[in-house]
């Protein structure tokens, strides 16, 4: 009898509200379809502003994830030195230009607006910020500002799911859970990671460890049909193409991870601090905002320079520009062969100095993508290191590259999940 009330419908009826799981079904489609055509407008511009600034234009080289589908495919000019500082110059001018003017929310990394308009705005986002966000990303990424994408499609899926709720007359705590099922959305699809971009919207919320439990069903739905949509256009496969096997072989090589995670949370305190610290002083110049981003700009193309110069590399170190994740790929394809510990070391700890000046600056660029590059380039060099210590329990270094990636970022985020 127990058992033929348990699967009896008026019985399921009373313990489970049909009506409001097919709501967020249907409000969690729509968000879904929207943030991953968002998406793939947002790469398909950002792709071609990239291959333009820094191939044709510039005349550099850079490696891009292995996973990812190339629409666009221009040629590549002679390598030009003073464009490497002029093209991250005026890429930020541009990008200033256009937030300062049309949306200011739109500057710095994104997620942060989105988390101010959730708990003290009602859930309200303008409904040009996706627009002027997915714009200058595009162009201070693409032009070489250092910077990710998740951050700025996380504003622009939280937009639409702002103006959904709106639209539809929805109050305030409907209004909210749809403005964080549009950023688990925009995550989940640009990073080729449904689940993950669920359990982002749901945990980046709060400053404390708790998470948003009601998030996690409009969010889950949204972010699996934006990954839908995104990869009809730019494939199935996840970003990263690893070629070898990883895996955890012993409980001893516990030691050596827990290494890795005090030396990843020293590291992310101390990327906190520069980038706050770059932060303030930006703020204090006493010039008119739309200006900064092309100081940013210029001081991030200034040590990229310096840094392709002296080592003679137009493929490997311009990653302490623009997204960075080919250095990663290069680790995952080969290793430390082609590269080297220390170059791998110097590309992830410049990459926090260009991260602050082109977003600390106050340009339009995401901090997810950075933490990935500077963890997973920490994580490389220990890995290798440990490997010669304890060859025999560290087999593959690679491992360390991807804890180190998911290390760094849960603690510079507070996102452990």
């Amino acid at each position: 009898m127990k058992l033929i009330k348990l699967f009896s419908l008026k019985y399921l009826r009373e313990q489970f509200d049909f009506m409001l799981a097919g709501k967020w079904l249907i409000y969690g489609s729509i968000i879904g379809v929207v943030s991953g055509a968002g998406a793939i407008v947002f790469q398909l511009l950002l792709s071609f502003i990239r291959q333009l600034s820094f191939g044709s234009l510039m005349g550099l080289t850079p490696l891009s994830p292995g996973g990812e589908t190339e629409l666009f495919h221009l040629s590549t000019g002679n390598f030009i030195p003073y464009l490497v500082v002029i093209i991250p110059t005026l890429g930020g001018l541009l990008a200033g230009w256009i937030v300062y003017t049309f949306a200011p929310e739109a500057e710095g990394y994104g997620t942060d607006e989105v988390i101010k308009a959730y708990h003290k705005k009602r859930g309200i986002i303008q409904s040009k910020v996706p627009i002027v966000k997915l714009l200058a990303s595009a162009i201070t990424i693409g032009t070489g500002g250092s910077g990710g994408r998740e951050g700025p499609i996380a504003q622009i899926g939280a937009g639409f799911g702002s103006f959904l709720g709106r639209k539809l007359g929805l109050n305030t705590k409907t209004r909210r859970w749809l403005m964080a099922a549009g950023m688990g959305a925009g995550i989940g699809s640009i990073f080729h990671a449904p689940l993950a971009g669920a359990i982002f919207a749901a945990e980046v919320l709060y400053s404390d460890p708790e998470i948003e439990s009601e998030v996690l069903l409009p969010a889950t739905v949204s972010s699996i049909i934006a990954y839908s949509v995104y990869s009809m256009v730019f494939g199935w496969h996840h970003m990263f193409i690893e070629t070898s096997s990883v895996g955890f072989s012993s409980p001893v090589e516990l030691i050596p991870y827990l290494v890795l995670a005090v030396i990843l949370a020293l590291l992310s305190h101390l990327f906190i601090r520069v980038f706050y610290g770059i932060n303030d002083l930006f703020k204090k110049l006493n010039i008119n905002k739309m200006f900064k981003p092309a100081i940013g700009g210029f001081l991030t193309g200034s040590l990229g320079l310096i840094m392709i110069l002296s080592l003679n590399d137009t493929t490997y170190v311009v990653d302490i520009m623009g997204g960075g994740y080919g250095i990663l790929q290069e680790i995952f394809n080969n290793g430390i062969e082609n590269v080297g510990i220390v170059l791998i070391l110097t590309i992830g700890l410049l990459k926090i100095l260009t991260t602050s000046f082109s977003i600390g600056s106050g340009g339009s660029a995401g901090v997810f993508g950075p933490s990935m590059v500077i963890g997973g380039t920490v994580g490389t060099s220990l890995g290798f290191l440990f490997q010669k210590i304890m060859p025999g329990i560290v087999l593959n270094p690679v491992s360390y590259t991807i804890v180190g990636m998911a290390g760094f970022f849960a603690a510079a985020a507070n996102a452990p999940l």
